[in-house]
């Protein structure tokens, strides 16, 4: 799916908005660098391993603000939908 890359990074700044106010606008800022970074990718191997990797990072940053880890469950679904594919 061409969109799962675009829906990642809208879930992921979803999540960035449950974070404390002083922590949103780096986390934000490092979410868009890191997907605009990675927007051109030759394989859906790449893009499904990138996707796990957002969804690993994401958690772990909430996990560090004591936020559940739940919170990113439909980012997790972006991610497998994307490698059901």
């Amino acid at each position: 799916m061409a969109n799962a890359g675009l829906r990642a990074y809208r879930e992921v700044l979803r999540l960035v908005r449950r974070l404390p106010a002083d922590a949103r606008t780096y986390y934000a800022k490092y979410a868009r660098e890191n997907f605009v970074n990675y927007r051109r990718l030759s394989a859906d191997d790449d893009l499904a391993s990138l996707l796990r990797r957002a969804h690993d990072h994401s958690a772990w940053v909430l996990s560090k603000y004591s936020i559940d880890a739940t919170e990113a469950a439909r980012l997790k679904e972006v991610c497998v939908e994307h490698a059901a594919e």
